[in-house]
């Protein structure tokens, strides 16, 4: 197996870590704000700056703007996002408009991905259904009603919506197909009660009553939906591997400087191997989320179903950055707890992301269901 980057990755995840090197992570939570949040939008000059080095349009074709890469070169800039706790809608804003590009209408494509690559209309998905443990795509109904569809139901979780002018909404028909509806925001019919992230970041709860989206602002591609999800839960894998190597990283530094008996702690063969077992971690995250990565990239064009391999990397994503956090904390005793040292902010969002990506449990459940089917098919 070839884990190579291309020369165009390559150059993408060097344009990254140059813009990424000046960010510091930051979110105290302010009493100014609803409480908990940290913020009341994300980091306008970052996603100008990201705009300017066209890392917005990774995922989107030359011909609207965009770099016309793959799903790997994105998971490789964010990454790069997570070792700094970008507060920026990166992942969201490029699965949706990946989902454009792979299954949009020509007129749809001319007409909103510019505008993404350039960074003036931003973009999220409604991916957490009704409770954020059941599907996505029935937690809201679509019934066609001539030029338009209308649609009904609940989606909890949606990150960046407030700040968003576009959602999209997967929705299911009554004849059991799935849709992905653009809702702009705002929208008659389109309420959002306000929710907070365990990172302190603002979510929102839709609640869709009629509302009408044109014909024209409608996916109705068969698996859509099931490609922008693969991809959400791939570009999650990344931004776990990042924070995870962040914190490491972050960790080697404290224990070679902090000294008891009059060494260094990171000479103690019982922090050692801690740290080793979390750099096993995070290469075993690595290698599990390049191979989801190259299915999902290969799977945008029909070849290959991702599922499995998405499943896989979800299983080690999800324990492995929690595991990675846990030792950092125990490593840094007392002072990783304080609020001016940024480890709080790195475990908070550790576990924000074992939260969206769920317990491997279920996952490892889902490769059991698929290994069954194959042996039964």
């Amino acid at each position: 197996m070839d884990f190579t980057f291309t020369e165009e990755q390559q150059a993408v995840v060097e344009a990254a870590k140059a813009l990424f090197a000046d960010v510091e992570p930051d979110g105290v939570p302010s009493p100014a704000l609803t409480p908990g949040a940290v913020a009341e939008d994300f980091d306008r000059a970052l996603w100008s700056r990201l705009a300017d080095a066209d890392l917005l349009g990774v995922l989107v074709a030359p011909e609207h703007g965009g770099v016309g890469l793959d799903v790997i070169a994105l998971c490789l800039v964010l990454r790069e996002s997570a070792k700094v706790l970008a507060r920026v809608p990166l992942l969201e804003s490029s699965a949706a408009a990946f989902a454009i590009r792979a299954d949009g209408s020509a007129e749809l494509k001319r007409r909103l991905l510019p505008s993404v690559v350039r960074g003036d209309l931003v973009l999220t998905v409604a991916a957490n259904g009704r409770t954020g443990h059941d599907p996505a795509d029935l937690a809201v109904t679509a019934q066609r009603d001539g030029d338009s569809w209308v649609l009904d139901g609940l989606q909890t979780g949606v990150p960046w919506v407030q700040n968003a002018d576009l959602v999209i909404v997967p929705a299911h028909t009554p004849e059991g197909h799935t849709v992905l509806a653009l809702v702009p925001r705002p929208h008659d019919g389109l309420t959002i009660a306000e929710q907070i992230s365990t990172s302190g970041e603002r979510l929102g709860e839709l609640r869709l009553a009629a509302v009408r989206v044109a014909a024209s602002d409608v996916i109705e591609a068969d698996g859509a939906w099931d490609r922008l999800r693969d991809l959400l839960a791939t570009g999650t894998c990344a931004l776990a591997l990042g924070l995870g190597e962040g914190v490491l990283r972050m960790t080697s530094e404290y224990v070679s400087k902090r000294e008891q008996f009059g060494h260094p702690v990171a000479t103690f063969q019982a922090v050692a191997v801690q740290a080793a077992d979390r750099y096993i971690d995070l290469r075993a995250m690595e290698v599990t989320l390049w191979q989801a990565a190259w299915r999902v990239s290969t799977g945008a064009d029909g070849a290959l179903p991702a599922t499995g391999d998405v499943a896989v990397a979800k299983i080690w994503a999800s324990d492995g950055v929690r595991r990675v956090v846990q030792t950092a904390q125990h490593l840094h005793g007392g002072f990783g707890a304080d609020t001016d040292y940024s480890l709080h902010r790195y475990h908070a969002w550790a576990k924000q992301l074992e939260l969206s990506l769920g317990p491997a449990a279920a996952h490892e459940e889902t490769l059991g269901d698929l290994l069954a089917a194959h042996a039964l098919g």
